[in-house]
């Protein structure tokens, strides 16, 4: 293999609401951290325990929108992209960095009851592709 890869999927819980910010021209960026959980039972005391990462979450434009309208703290999120590390300088003028995942696809894994006892939330059923538009190319006919 003569490239390299960067690719992150993650399963877990959001920590807290999407959080978006705007810019000028209208595009956005939302942010939200998510809880993954890793569960084992110690040999030496026999109690199950659990060690919880938490990841940042990054997605954009449209795909913010959508997350910031649809998820809640505490849903269950299935998140693929690719790790990214930012780096800026703190008020005290030390170097400071996090590790981001920038979201490119994902699916709400979290269901809702249904309002209206008529039909699904939409964008629940279906993945989510977040860096590629929708085109009417895909449809059958």
């Amino acid at each position: 293999m003569s490239g390299t890869l960067n690719k992150a999927m993650l399963i877990g819980h959001l920590g807290d609401d999407v959080k978006v910010t705007y810019f000028e021209g209208g595009n956005c960026l939302g942010r939200f951290p998510i809880a993954t959980n890793e569960t084992y039972t110690s040999k030496q005391t026999g109690e199950k325990v659990t060690n919880t990462e938490w990841h940042n979450a990054v997605v954009r434009n449209k795909a913010a929108e959508i997350c910031e309208k649809y998820l809640k703290k505490g849903d269950k999120v299935y998140v693929e992209g690719r790790i990214k590390t930012r780096k800026w300088q703190g008020e005290d003028g030390k170097d400071r960095y996090s590790t981001e995942i920038h979201v490119d696809d994902f699916t709400f894994l979290t269901q809702r009851p249904n309002e209206g006892g008529t039909s699904p939330e939409e964008p629940r059923q279906q993945p989510t592709q977040a860096s590629q538009p929708e085109s009417n190319d895909d449809l059958p006919f």
